[in-house]
């Protein structure tokens, strides 16, 4: 990533906290703000936006050149728009956030999904570039350029990113992996089933206890990692029914967009338990009418948390072939890889990241 010396203000909107943070050269500068998500009308609720960039600009300097943050959807994007939201039901019939916040900072606004922005940062500062310079130090010629982004927490989010850009659709409604249908209950969407709420609610049935009396699922990973008491099938069960759900979305999406897969969010911390299970089930494959076996994708699934695969995915498979008609020959890799890794750039500083490059990008483009 190169220098960049603007200063960018983000923002990570949860239906919990509002964390606020100024950007330049890729890396917080100055003291972050954390804000309740609480409010009790939408005034309350602007005036907390105001107030957390305030604070940041107020420790600067030099001016910031924009604003630029994470909000969930549905939202117009573009425009700056959010619609009714769930956990933030004051948005309800749609606020003009962005133009909102552009009319009072006077500065250029930029809003976007966090597994948008997720995706954006993890490609520019976080797994392409570090994946790519570990393929160049096992003198393997192949170079990454694609991404999937996958956020799973309270709810199941995605973004992509083609070479350093950013795909948008034209509604503000790409990549909402959560609308995918669910492989394990199919009348429902896959994030019925890849959520905090899905993570307690079969540990619930297999454990057979009331949703109300179901711990919470740091809790159900110290269960199932043996680390605290409890009902370790349960645990392990609702992992692996996470994985083998959000494994068949990825499998869909990398079909159409074939690249390497890096997951965050606040279930991510329990990749032990459900990564192996996300990578063998991306890897399965069909069964035609023919009764013949079929590679679910022309790509093989590699878990780049495991030492061995990690160690195998980097190796390069390169031989020579002849041209035909000629004296001469080409270098030819003729196997197909992509990996599965979990950030490592900590979920929220890659969506702080990716909000200050998504930012710059645009401005760029002015």
């Amino acid at each position: 990533m190169k220098i960049d010396n603007r200063i960018v203000l983000t923002l990570d909107a949860g239906g919990t906290n509002f964390r606020f943070s100024a950007i330049q050269q890729g890396k917080a500068i100055g003291k972050p703000a954390r804000l309740s998500a609480a409010a009790v009308s939408l005034d309350e609720m602007l005036d907390k936006f105001i107030f957390g960039f305030q604070l940041l600009i107020d420790q600067l300097d030099e001016n910031p050149v924009a604003i630029s943050f994470a909000f969930p959807g549905p939202a117009d994007y573009k425009n700056g728009i959010i619609d009714d939201l769930e956990n933030l039901p004051l948005f309800k019939g749609g606020v003009a956030l962005g133009p909102f916040l552009q009319n009072h900072f006077k500065l250029p606004v930029f809003i976007n999904n966090d597994g948008d922005l997720f995706t954006l940062g993890e490609a520019i500062g976080g797994i392409l570039p570090q994946l790519n310079l570990e393929l160049k130090n096992a003198d393997n010629p192949k170079r990454y350029q694609n991404l999937l982004g996958l956020t799973f927490g309270t709810g199941f989010g995605a973004g992509i990113v083609s070479k350093g850009v950013l795909f948008t659709g034209d509604n503000s409604a790409q990549a909402e992996i959560n609308r995918m249908r669910n492989h394990l209950i199919h009348q429902t969407s896959v994030e019925d089933s890849v959520s905090i709420r899905a993570i307690k609610r079969v540990y619930s049935q297999e454990a057979h206890i009331p949703i109300d009396q179901t711990p919470d699922p740091y809790e159900i990973f110290a269960i199932g990692t043996g680390n605290a008491g409890g009902n370790v099938h349960a645990a392990l069960k609702a992992f692996e029914q996470m994985a083998i759900a959000a494994a068949n979305a990825a499998a869909d999406a990398v079909t159409m967009m074939d690249g390497i897969v890096v997951i965050g969010g606040g279930l991510s911390g329990a990749h032990s338990l459900f990564l192996p299970h996300f990578v063998n089930e991306m890897n399965r494959g069909f069964t035609t009418l023919k009764g013949e076996k079929l590679y679910r994708l022309e790509v093989k699934v590699f878990n780049l948390m495991d030492e061995k695969e990690k160690t195998a995915f980097l190796r390069a498979e390169m031989k020579q072939i002849p041209i035909p008609r000629s004296d001469q020959s080409i270098a030819y890799d003729s196997s197909k890889k992509i990996g599965v890794a979990i950030s490592q750039l900590n979920t929220s500083a890659a969506v702080a990241l990716g909000a200050y490059i998504f930012a710059l990008q645009m401005l760029d483009q002015k």
